[in-house]
């Protein structure tokens, strides 16, 4: 997965949409348990039918995560393309199911999973703690021949490598994002700031802020995988081969580099660089205290961008923000161009259809999982696209800060995913847990590390 951002980035700025075909499997996980009743590409009619007056009413559930406001440019064109599918598809009517993605993906899917009642349609996270693990139970719809019947596989950037277990596709990855720092234009210009390109700049632009009684970095660590994007890169930056390497043994979490990397977490909260009460604040208020000016900084993903445009929910904060990659830092093993980038969220589909249910699947994946889609994805709510774009399409792009994350990823040396689609669920559960009690100080850096490293160590055990 290193390269294939940075792959996926050639071919999104190539000139041509039909380009080089997607990238091959690199799994070499075993089949999964195919389900001999399980619908094949060809088991039903063409989902473009003309609607018949007639035909038998029937629901399919669509379980999706687009809540709340800051959501609303997102759930507007799932509401387009549930329209759309169920103008084409007769009897078609749809049960949408929004619930929050943490919920979604840690708690209600899993257990719908393991007793086999998952919904038809629902959000998916890519990896081996989900869409592959789900795959080898015989969970997942094998999409491949449905891309090859509508036509639209080799459209796909090379985007599938977390959703594909031998050679066969499980999930379409609905777009990608990028993580590193948002920061006010505004206060920095009035501050004397320059841009937090350097390491220098941005620890100069942390204590300036600070003594002005500004928030540097704007948290929220009430759902610990907010701070843990940040502490994501700068593993990232000080080790290499992580984040795969900690399944392997490669990488320890309690190796010098990743210590280290918590530590630096560990002293910014003492020197009051993040939110005071971080713990006890959400990921929504850490967007409220940077659009408020409260805060100059904020790390996050680059999603974030459509919620400084017009009539979105930080709309008072067009034209004043800009966003950098987290800057190279000092004497750091790791390469200080990566960046934690990946298209690692879509949506999957049960093995469990009758003819009807997959006829709607493919009307919808027509429908989501085109040009028109793709380019309202990143012109409405700052998605970068899965699938390849013409330069016409990409000459679209207007805002100022979608602008900036396309130079980031372009500039980008490497690519690693967050380390919660490689490590197992409980350990990643376990760096949450251990990453608050750093932040609450109820843990050095070495014993978050130590025991995140027990658990890890115990789950690897498991695949030998």
């Amino acid at each position: 997965m290193k390269n294939n951002f940075k792959i996926a980035l050639t071919m999104v700025l190539a000139m041509s949409t039909f380009l080089a075909a997607c990238g091959k499997n690199d799994n070499n996980e075993p089949s999964p348990a195919a389900s001999s009743s399980a619908p094949t590409a060809s088991d039903s009619a063409s989902p473009s039918a003309e609607p018949s007056q007639d035909a038998e009413p029937f629901t399919v559930s669509l379980r999706h995560i687009q809540i709340g406001d800051a959501q609303k440019f997102r759930k507007a064109i799932l509401d387009e393309v549930v329209k759309r599918t169920e103008a084409e598809v007769p009897g078609l009517k749809f049960e949408l199911d929004g619930i929050e993605d943490a919920a979604n993906r840690f708690t209600k899917l899993p257990a719908e999973m393991a007793a086999g009642n998952q919904p038809k349609i629902f959000d998916l996270f890519g990896g081996n703690a989900d869409a592959l693990k789900y795959a080898k139970a015989g969970r997942l719809l094998d999409l491949t021949p449905i891309l090859d019947e509508l036509g639209i596989k080799d459209k796909f950037l090379n985007v599938f490598g977390q959703f594909t277990l031998d050679g066969k596709i499980y999930g379409l990855p609905i777009g990608g994002s990028v993580e590193g720092v948002f920061y006010n234009t505004e206060l920095f210009s009035q501050n004397g700031l320059n841009a937090p390109t350097t390491w220098d700049d941005l620890v100069k632009a942390a204590d300036t802020l600070k003594a002005k009684g500004i928030t540097p970095f704007a948290m929220g660590s009430q759902a610990a995988w907010v701070p843990n994007m940040f502490v994501n890169t700068i593993i990232g930056r000080y080790t290499n081969g992580f984040p795969n390497g900690i399944v392997t043994g490669e990488v320890k979490w309690n190796q010098p580099e990743v210590v280290t990397a918590y530590n630096l977490y560990g002293d910014w909260v003492k020197k009051g660089y993040f939110t005071k009460g971080e713990l006890g604040k959400s990921y929504d208020d850490m967007l409220n205290e940077f659009a408020a000016g409260k805060a100059g900084m904020m790390f996050d993903g680059s999603w974030r961008s459509s919620a400084f445009k017009e009539g979105a929910v930080a709309a008072n904060m067009a034209g004043k923000v800009g966003f950098v990659a987290l800057p190279a830092l000092p004497n750091a093993a790791g390469d200080q161009t990566s960046l934690n980038a990946n298209y690692s969220n879509g949506y999957g589909f049960s093995s469990d259809l009758n003819d009807q249910e997959l006829a709607a699947v493919k009307s919808f994946i027509k429908n989501l999982y085109s040009d028109e889609m793709q380019l309202r994805g990143l012109l409405e709510d700052g998605v970068l696209p899965s699938m390849k774009l013409s330069d016409e399409s990409l000459a679209k792009v207007t805002d100022p800060v979608v602008k900036q994350v396309l130079d980031v990823m372009k500039a980008a040396g490497s690519t690693f995913v967050h380390f919660d689609a490689i490590a197992q669920k409980s350990v990643y559960s376990e760096t949450e847990l251990q990453l608050q009690k750093l932040i609450g100080n109820k843990a050095s850096a070495q014993e978050v590390g130590d025991a995140i490293q027990k658990l890890q160590d115990q789950e690897n055990a498991k695949t030998k």
